[in-house]
């Protein structure tokens, strides 16, 4: 069975996490990612939208074997601090890009 990823980060770093869908579904992983790139599409959601986003990936995460946190430029925002701190709390071993 193949293992399954959840990609976390900014989403201003949809660059990134394209590279990383390719890099990790070509090593055979099934790949999670947020559905939405708000930072750098530039949409703007409701607070209700945000909530319910910040929930479905959190779902994501329970799916997942691990978490791969994209923290380009060593920046790791607040949902992607509570994402960590979710993987942590469900025993989901988190993983680091740094550049």
């Amino acid at each position: 069975m193949s293992e399954i990823v959840t990609l976390c980060g900014s989403t201003k770093f949809k660059a990134l996490f394209e590279e990383y869908n390719n890099k990790l579904t070509l090593e055979g992983k099934i790949v999670l990612l947020p559905g939405c790139y708000m930072h750098a599409d530039n949409r703007i959601i409701t607070e209700e939208q945000k909530i319910k986003l910040d929930e479905l990936h959190k779902k994501k995460i329970l799916m997942s074997n691990y978490i791969y946190v994209l923290n380009q430029d060593n920046y790791i925002g607040e949902s992607t601090k509570s994402e960590i701190d979710f993987a942590n709390l469900h025993k989901i071993p988190v993983f680091y890009y740094q550049n």
